[in-house]
């Protein structure tokens, strides 16, 4: 008698089963669409900020790294003892090499420190770039927000729908209505004080 295979398991929890059926199976991008959504995560300061966190981690151990060895490099030299000193990869004893190469040395240790912290420097100064053009993304975003509620399509995202949009044309006219109320408001303001410093002037005379 031939054995049968054992039943299969039978997920009895409905809400499991219900979000299996219900979750769309999302097709595999294309080489544009991939292509399109690489730029798009360039241009994102915040994809960049979390791009760099590893690379910064990595620099500040290498600056911790060359640190140590420099100090324990100087320290055995100041100690006078034969210490092991390594020049160009090359590893060499303090009685084996003459006083300008423990200048030289010396001078490689240090230049190698001036690079890795001078990398370390150029990281912080990339994230310090990143956060302010988020920030300055985030308050532009919420003063659109506030001034033209109605989005427009961007370029980035071509193909998705956003209900309630303007087209460009009618976003143009609503930017120089904005302008031309700036411009009056403006203008009347200019007007009243100069009307309050003639008053002034004709009350001092």
């Amino acid at each position: 008698m031939a054995s049968q295979p054992p039943p299969q398991a039978v997920s009895t929890n409905p809400a499991a089963h219900q979000a299996a059926v219900l979750q769309p199976q999302q097709p595999p991008l294309g080489p544009q669409q991939q292509q399109q959504q690489q730029q798009q995560q360039d241009f994102d300061p915040v994809h960049r900020f979390k791009m760099l966190i590893p690379q910064l981690k990595e620099s500040l151990q290498s600056v911790m790294s060359v640190a140590s060895q420099n100090f324990a490099h100087n320290t055995s030299i100041d100690n006078g003892v034969n210490a092991r000193m390594y020049i160009d990869g090359a590893d060499l004893t303090a009685a084996n090499v003459t006083n300008q190469q423990c200048i030289k040395s010396n001078d490689g240790t240090v230049q190698r420190f001036d690079k890795s912290l001078e990398e370390f420097y150029a990281l912080c100064d990339q994230l310090e770039l990143c956060l302010r053009l988020a920030h300055e993304c985030l308050s532009q975003s919420i003063d659109s927000a506030k001034h033209s509620p109605n989005l427009v399509p961007t370029a980035t995202k071509p193909d998705t729908v956003q209900t309630e949009s303007l087209s460009y044309s009618q976003y143009l006219s609503m930017i120089k209505s904005q302008i031309s109320c700036a411009k009056d408001i403006h203008n009347a303001l200019l007007e009243c004080s100069k009307k309050i410093a003639g008053k002034t002037q004709q009350a001092i005379l």
